[in-house]
């Protein structure tokens, strides 16, 4: 089953909004391009991935995407992630796609035989990855791509679950470990941190970034 990644992805002056009060601008896009730079590095390991798509409004992004290989939606401005997967998985259905991964580029951590083992095996219509809360949702599998238009956000784990049944939509909730941290708080940055120098492999780059900027839990940025 042809599958395509979707990757929303932030312009580097927007990203990790939430975290302004412990980083400044600069060092927001730092740490975004770098995990933005692991994701679509790591991402062509998996086995059930046979294409990447980014959707972004960033020329930066765009440029590095398509020197790494993959294809690009370019949008004339941000639009919110969910709006950015919805668009991405009509590209892709409209390219032969019969099955769009929505994936963030913000949980360094993914291991690719993990999704491998669950998008895979899965003989789900829909595939829904919770964050480590069991609020938010950290990846969509749609089969096919235009099944239903994702809602993330707050709450947007119970919110996809609602869609797929009130469509009568066979799904899954499937906690993936190493999909459950996303970094969105001082908190995640802090607990990415001490996970990523005990082993930077998952996101090498990422890795590097944060163990320049410290330890941030406690500071705040002017």
């Amino acid at each position: 089953m042809h599958t395509t990644a979707v990757l929303p992805v932030k312009g580097l002056g927007d990203a990790n909004g939430r975290l302004g009060s412990t980083l400044n601008t600069k060092e927001r896009e730092r740490l975004a391009e770098a995990l933005f730079v692991d994701a679509v590095m790591k991402l062509p390991r998996c086995r059930c991935i046979d294409d990447i798509l980014v959707v972004t409004a960033d020329p930066s992004i765009a440029r590095q995407a398509r020197w790494f290989g993959h294809a690009v939606l370019e949008q004339e401005a941000d639009e919110g992630h969910s709006e950015a997967a919805s668009a991405g998985a009509r590209v892709a259905l409209e390219a032969g796609a019969a099955r769009v991964a929505m994936l963030p580029v913000d949980c360094p951590m993914l291991d690719p035989a993990e999704l491998d083992s669950q998008i895979g095996r899965s003989a789900r219509t829909v595939l829904i990855f919770p964050d480590r809360h069991g609020t938010g949702t950290n990846g969509l599998v749609l089969t096919p791509p235009d099944i239903f238009a994702p809602a993330f956000g707050p709450e947007s784990c119970s919110g996809h679950v609602s869609r797929a049944r009130a469509a009568g939509i066979a799904f899954a909730l499937s906690a993936v470990e190493s999909l459950a941290i996303d970094l969105d708080t001082p908190e995640d940055m802090s607990l990415l941190r001490d996970r990523l120098l005990l082993d930077p492999m998952p996101a090498p780059r990422t890795a590097e970034v944060l163990w320049e900027l410290g330890d941030r839990t406690e500071q705040v940025v002017a």
